[in-house]
């Protein structure tokens, strides 16, 4: 049963990653150009992440940051983190810096649905329990993206970010992943893609 849920769920991301890609085409090298006017440096932002049965890969993002600013720190604190630019701040609001994921959904690294990939930095702190959300292709949304869609502000009110990171909202994170694990179906990863889209207007 869960062999044929696998299939299901493949199936469904691979037909719909390849129409977004086929759809968006136009979107995506407007996006290219006005990253490419804003700030020096690459168009794409890849940043090796953990998925499926602890295999590292790259995930695909539009570039939001100056050039080397991950090698400052992991985490992104906040709308005002200087290490941003201004038409990243824009790509972020609207989550169209992860539309380039699509292509890692059509490749098979991740799925529509799913446990958020994490850096090997901090995979490396989970415990054998927590570990288990690696059972499961990664997504490009989740429970926990829903829950801590304010993820960035909540970092950026604390006094050590990395600590609290660690210490707080993820293994919050992924009690709510391993909750969707034991939990996964069809119609559940269909309501979280709504109240994704749902959220994204919201907050925007």
């Amino acid at each position: 049963m869960r062999y044929m849920k696998f299939w299901v769920k493949r199936i469904v991301d691979f037909i719909f990653a390849l129409l977004g890609l086929v759809i968006l085409i136009p979107s995506f090298a407007l996006i290219a150009i006005v990253i490419n006017q804003d700030s020096k440096g690459g168009i794409i932002y890849k940043q090796v992440r953990v998925g499926l049965n602890r295999r590292n890969f790259k995930v695909w993002k539009f570039r939001t940051m100056y050039t080397m600013s991950d090698k400052v720190l992991n985490l992104t604190v906040g709308n005002n983190d200087l290490r941003i630019t201004k038409v990243g701040l824009w790509l972020r609001k609207y989550k169209l810096d992860e539309l380039p994921q699509l292509v890692n959904v059509l490749v098979g690294d991740m799925s529509f649905v799913g446990p958020r990939p994490e850096v090997v930095k901090y995979v490396d702190l989970y415990s054998e329990e927590q570990l288990q959300v690696l059972s499961m292709k990664p997504g490009i949304t989740d429970l926990a993206s829903i829950r801590y869609r304010n993820e960035n502000e909540l970092l950026a009110s604390v006094e050590d970010p990395e600590n609290y990171y660690i210490n707080v909202l993820m293994p919050e994170k992924l009690n709510l992943n391993l909750f969707y694990i034991r939990n996964q179906s069809l119609l559940l990863d269909i309501k979280l893609i709504i109240k994704t889209i749902i959220f994204i207007f919201v907050k925007s």
